[in-house]
Formats: structure tokens, C-alpha cells, sequence
């Protein structure tokens, strides 16, 4: 086991910068996830850690030894990949021993180590067998216990779930965080599935245009997201964002204005900030008493309806029924809510709804940084909704 240390990163080809100024610290036994959008540089951060790819600057340790420029076999580390590349022409013994093999290990050891990793993996009594007698998930746990036997200091994971099926995935996530439990294996994990990078992680570092947004726990970059980007990808469905500006006494926008001071916040009136609050902290107007901190009414009419299962997420447009064109809505004029799946509500309806006040939280516009989350309780009276917020202009 040992901590990874990447300082300055950088990774450019020819005018185009993949990964820029990463900086990342991860703890000895710490399995975290680099997360972000396809493109976003996260598979790149992680090839540099494992020698595949040099970076243009910047240097990488692991367990305190600088591994910047050598090949990926000395750096004590082992990989598993979303491609499942199992050789077919030998059995779950050899494609798990073939690396230790190759490295001349002793007969004893190997066996010592291929039967500890398969009992791990729960592959007992299937070392026999070929891989196209395996299922896709037994065939990612022989990778995952090929990794294994190397006894690395860090594993390295890059989408090794995204070519298996919805159940499989949720069924191997678990199974990757028991082994995780069990080794205490410094781990990295790449993906694009938010519920993989809750679910699993220590910690998340969220990665956009080959830079690092936010690197916390999961649940504070859910929470307390550090900007825009954040505030967006993080959850699914996403956070609303509506853009609006500072007045004297709060939050107004197009739509709805929401009270508070701005200047306790160190933030003048008349900037343009944009509010962010997520669809389980919109509710209708007849439950704000089940509200920790709900705002005023807000008027609004009901677009398309998902129904979930365990909710029912609603697609909310501003405006009355009869002047809203449904064909034109857009995010600016919309709001995501999520509901009881019980909730007497049908498309087409126009119903008022409040925000949870102590979930809202407000971003500069301009730079996209955060700077709160949560409002105090109001002072005031909340400034009016939809309909007579547009009478006022």
C-alpha cells in the first residue's frame, strides 16, 4: 500500500491540453474516484499514474518514490480495464498467474497467491474453467483477481464496469468495495457514473476540461458543490440553476424572487449570480408545512412526468397554462422536482410549488464559484412569485 502523489500535471498533444496543473494528494489505502464528462481528462490522469502515458510536466510519486519517467512494471502498481482482456485459449488459473509467470515467481507462491485471490474474487472451483464459460461478471472478476495477485502498492481502475449490465454493474460495484474493505489497497477508479463515484469512494475528485474541479467526499461535492460545474453534474437528475441578480432584500429573477441579505454574504446588490437548488428540495406548495425553510409561492405549470418507482420526477415550466408553449421550454424557463409516486399531479396542470430555503445554494455567475449554501431564516417577506413578479416589471 502506499499514497499517490501527482504535483503540477500536465499532459498536452500539440495544442490540445488533456490534463492542466493537477494536483492531487491521495492517502495510503484510500480508494478514490476521478469523475467527469467523456473527454474530460480522467482517464488521461490516470494513464500518467500508471506509466502509460508521460506527462508534459509535472511529477508523480507513489509511496514516496518519484515514478514520473519509469515504465509501468516498476511502479507497483496493477490495472484493470473496461475491455475484459482475458486470454481465451487459457483457463481462469493461467490468465490469473500469468503475470506472476512471467516474472518468475516460485511454482508455491503462485499457487499460494492464485488460490488467496480467487477466494477473494469467489472464483473457488472455477479455476478450471475457460472464459467463454464464464458470465461478463465472472470473466471482470478473473481481471480484477489478476490485479489482485500482483499485491500492488495502488490499484488502477479505468470503467471496468461499463461494459457489464445495469444489475451486474450495482452487483460488482458492491463486490469492489468488499474487496476494497478487506485489502485496504490504495485505490484509483475512473468513471462517468455518479453512482458508481458516490457509492463507492473515500473521496471524489470531479475533472472538467482536464482540470480539477472539486476533490471531497462524496457527499459534500453533493451538498456543498464547489461551483457550477459541480452544482450540475453531480446528481442525476441535476441541480436547477437559475440565473438571476442581487437586489437589496434577496434573490431576483425572471421567475421568483427568494429574501435574504446579500451583504452578509459579503455580495452586493446588483450582481448576477445564479441559484442552485435540486429537484428533492423543490416542493408543491401544499406540503410547505413538512418544509424545514420553504419560500413564497411559486406558480408554475406541469410538463413532462417520469414516473420512477420510488418518485415521480416532474418537469416543471414558469407561467400559466394557457401562455406556455410547451414545445419552447428550455432550462432557463424550467425546474426539475421530484415528488411521492402517491402525488395527485398530471401533465399540463399549472401548481405552486416553494424552494427549502436552507438548501438553496448561490453561485457568482461570472466565475461559476460558490458562495453559500443555505440561507439564513428571512428577515422580510419573500418577494413575490411568477405571475406577479412579471406584473411588477
Amino acid at each position: 500500500m502506499a499514497n499517490v502523489t501527482l504535483e503540477g500535471v500536465t499532459k498536452r498533444y500539440g495544442d490540445v491540453v488533456a490534463v492542466e496543473d493537477m494536483n492531487l494528494n491521495i492517502e495510503d489505502g484510500e480508494f478514490i474516484t476521478l469523475v467527469g464528462p467523456s473527454g474530460c481528462g480522467k482517464s488521461t490522469t490516470l494513464e500518467t499514474i500508471a506509466g502509460l502515458t508521460i506527462p508534459s510536466e509535472g511529477t508523480i510519486t507513489i509511496g514516496g518514490r518519484e515514478v514520473t519517467d519509469l515504465p509501468p512494471k516498476d511502479r507497483g502498481i496493477a490495472m484493470v480495464f473496461q475491455n475484459i482482456a482475458l486470454f481465451p485459449h487459457m483457463n481462469v488459473e493461467d490468465n490469473i498467474s500469468f503475470g506472476l509467470r512471467l516474472r518468475k515467481f516460485e511454482d508455491s507462491e503462485i499457487d499460494e497467491r492464485v488460490e488467496r485471490a480467487a477466494d477473494i474474487v469467489q472464483m473457488q472451483g472455477m479455476l478450471d474453467r475457460e472464459p467463454d464459460e464464464l458470465s461478463g461478471g465472472q470473466r471482470q472478476r478473473v481481471a480484477i483477481a489478476r490485479a489482485l495477485v500482483r499485491e500492488p502498492d495502488a490499484f488502477l481502475m479505468d470503467e471496468p464496469l461499463a461494459n457489464l449490465d445495469a444489475q451486474l454493474r450495482v452487483h460488482m460495484r458492491t463486490e469492489l468495495q468488499r474487496i476494497h474493505n478487506e485489502l485496504e489497497t490504495t485505490t484509483i477508479y475512473v468513471t462517468h457514473d455518479q453512482e458508481e463515484a458516490m457509492t463507492m469512494s473515500d473521496r471524489v475528485a470531479v475533472i472538467d476540461g482536464g482540470e480539477l474541479q472539486q476533490i471531497d467526499p462524496p457527499l459534500t461535492c453533493y451538498n456543498e458543490p464547489a461551483n457550477l460545474f459541480v452544482a450540475g453534474f453531480m446528481g442525476s437528475p441535476g441541480m436547477n440553476l437559475v440565473e438571476g441578480t442581487t437586489v437589496e432584500d434577496g434573490f431576483e429573477s425572471e421567475h421568483f424572487t427568494v429574501a435574504f441579505d446579500p451583504r452578509t454574504m459579503g455580495v452586493e446588490p446588483g450582481t448576477d449570480v445564479t441559484l442552485g437548488i435540486r429537484p428533492e428540495d423543490v416542493h408543491l406548495a401544499e406540503e410547505a408545512d413538512s418544509v424545514a425553510d420553504p419560500t413564497d409561492d411559486i406558480e408554475t405549470t406541469t410538463d413532462v412526468l417520469e414516473p420512477m418507482g420510488n418518485e415521480i420526477v416532474v418537469y416543471l415550466l414558469f407561467g400559466n397554462e394557457g401562455d406556455t408553449d410547451m414545445g419552447e421550454s428550455d432550462s432557463s424557463n424550467q425546474l426539475l422536482m421530484t415528488t411521492d409516486p402517491e402525488a395527485d399531479i398530471s401533465a399540463n396542470e399549472t401548481v405552486r410549488i416553494v424552494l427549502d430555503r436552507s438548501n438553496v445554494h448561490l453561485f457568482e455567475t461570472a466565475s461559476g464559484e460558490a458562495f453559500q449554501h443555505g440561507l439564513d431564516q428571512p428577515t422580510q417577506a419573500e418577494g413575490a412569485s411568477g405571475t406577479e413578479a412579471e406584473t411588477d416589471d
